[in-house]
């Protein structure tokens, strides 16, 4: 298959999405009405106020939590035709995801963290993978180090190296520099578009920063449940000013 045929294959297809909860004032719609079509190798930035519906909708898209209705394909594959089982087993063959709270073992090391994927997967040199991983991130020295040992930036590097070790198709990332310095944050986000140009890997991501979202193709903006993509006219997708991103954060 050519680059530019998978370049027109969906990654992500999403349908009338909405998505509601229970409290005590009520029911809360978090997402309303949320259509979108995300191609192979697309790079996306979700951007918007805090509250907005952003996490929401990024851990819908990984099938980590189920939407009251609407429709999501991931890679050709209907959730709503899936089990937590064969959810599970999706993830691990198409997807990772960048947490903002890192989500590491914490009795495993930095080096153990990052070769679980890859261990899980069959993958037969995972922990030489798992070292160059963390060398690229910059902690080779910090290898047999456990998360308590590491500061939130060092956890965090370690989160976007267990990321790529298995090179997804889908990658998904929630405030993916947001605990990082300006230095740091440029090289992860300098990986995170290798990996998107090199593996023709599709990257979503939820973000603050304006310099970060202006490196993606496509930026969306989320707002009380609502996406939009501002830049979008005549059915081209261009890249937004950051007048308009600033207005959007």
């Amino acid at each position: 298959m050519s680059n530019n045929s998978v370049r027109n294959t969906s990654a992500i297809t999403v349908t009338n999405l909405n998505k509601t909860v229970v409290t005590q004032e009520g029911e809360l719609t978090i997402l309303n009405g949320i259509n979108i079509e995300v191609k192979q190798g697309d790079s996306i930035a979700i951007l918007g106020p805090s509250g907005s519906g952003k996490s929401t909708l990024l851990g819908l898209l990984a099938a980590l939590d189920t939407p009251t209705s609407g429709e999501i394909v991931l890679d050709g594959v209907a959730l709503s035709g899936l089990n937590e089982e064969q959810k599970a087993a999706l993830r691990k063959q198409k997807v990772s995801f960048i947490f903002q709270s890192f989500m590491l073992v914490d009795t495993l090391t930095a080096l153990e963290n990052v070769m679980l994927p890859a261990e899980l997967a069959g993958v037969t040199d995972a922990k030489q993978k798992a070292q160059a991983m963390l060398e690229r991130v910059g902690l080779s020295h910090r290898l047999n180090h456990l998360p308590k040992q590491l500061s939130g930036g060092e956890q965090q590097r370690v989160a976007i190296a267990r990321a790529f070790i298995c090179e997804p198709k889908v990658l998904f990332a929630d405030e993916p520099t947001g605990n990082l310095d300006s230095v740091n944050g440029d090289k992860i986000a300098d990986m995170l578009f290798a990996l998107n140009q090199e593996s023709d890997t599709t990257l979503v991501l939820v973000t603050h920063d304006l310099h970060l979202a202006q490196r993606c193709a496509r930026q969306l903006v989320m707002e009380s449940g609502h996406l939009s993509e501002p830049a979008a006219e005549d059915g081209q997708h261009n890249s937004t000013s950051e007048a308009q991103l600033v207005e959007a954060n």
